[in-house]
């Protein structure tokens, strides 16, 4: 079980909680074991929007893989926050300690900073406040207009909406991009949007079009995208012939072959796996490759940009 425990502070912002708990609660009900749990100084917090939530009191027990967060709340400056008590603090210094992740949305980097987190790692929040949270916090380097971040199990998005990307970008993570890519469309977020990278992710590239039956192929292809997936079984898929899927497929995409998507899904997580210690005939593997040659060839291929 992975426990996601979000930490609730006072005038907390709805959208900043309920995204991010969203995107874990769906991949839940796909069967992932996401366990939540909402904790706070006191059993009842007040919403930036009015709306009164109840929180435990009690923490849980955390292990390595447990996540915390901590939503951003109201206030026009960080300096002017809500009091945030030592055991919090202390709570999310150990928990990274033990080797946990921890992540914030929004003015939540504040918290992250006055644990002692930001210090020595990139960060980032919400554009208003941006500028104060590096003054506050001299030793972070505040990534400016990016959505999110993540920097030694320490990751911070920049607030509101961005915390969807966050949560999305942590399940991807963990279980790869065809799980992310049924929770966004499951949540009607169909593009996912990427952080801190220099690229975006390929589901966000190759999506912005209008044809449902190449949309479909794609869930299919972000779904089981180590398998071998010959084209004939993909078009059956769309309920087309395999020349009018490849033709409609590479209008959709600016000139990608459905067997071109795959590959770069799959080069997209090798490169991560390899950025994660992983070695080039094991991360060859875990994405379907039979060894590291066709990895090696696809890595120095040309990258196709929109």
């Amino acid at each position: 079980m992975i426990r996601v425990v979000f930490v609730l502070l006072p005038g907390v912002h709805l959208l900043d909680l309920a995204g991010p708990a969203q995107v874990f609660g769906t991949a839940a009900q796909f069967g992932r074991p996401y366990e939540l749990a909402y904790v706070a100084e006191h059993a009842q917090v007040l919403s930036a929007q009015g709306l009164p939530l109840v929180a435990d009191t009690e923490w849980p027990s955390l292990e390595a893989g447990d996540l915390l967060v901590v939503p951003g709340w109201r206030g026009p400056t960080l300096r002017d926050g809500p009091a945030i008590g030592d055991d919090v603090l202390l709570r999310l210094r150990a928990h990274h300690l033990a080797g946990g992740t921890v992540a914030s949305v929004c003015a939540g980097a504040e918290a992250l900073g006055r644990a002692g987190l930001l210090d020595g790692r990139r960060c980032t929040t919400h554009h208003d406040v941006q500028e104060e949270l590096a003054s506050r916090h001299p030793r972070a380097t505040v990534v400016r207009d990016v959505l999110f971040t993540t920097d030694d199990r320490v990751v911070t998005s920049a607030g509101i909406a961005s915390g969807i990307d966050l949560a999305l970008h942590l399940v991807s993570v963990r279980y790869g991009p065809g799980l992310a890519a049924r929770v966004a469309r499951e949540m009607v977020v169909h593009a996912r949007r990427n952080g801190h990278e220099p690229q975006a992710s390929a589901m966000l590239r190759y999506r912005a079009h209008l044809d449902d039956a190449v949309h479909r192929v794609q869930d299919l292809i972000d779904d089981r995208f180590t398998e071998p997936l010959p084209l004939t079984t993909l078009a059956a898929h769309a309920g087309v012939s395999a020349r009018t899927l490849t033709r409609r497929f590479a209008r959709a995409t600016q000139g990608l072959t459905p067997l071109r998507y795959q590959q770069t899904l799959r080069l997209e997580r090798a490169e991560h796996l390899l950025g994660h210690g992983a070695t080039a005939e094991a991360a060859a593997r875990e994405v379907g490759f039979e060894d590291a040659r066709m990895l090696r060839r696809l890595r120095h291929r040309p990258t196709v940009r929109s």
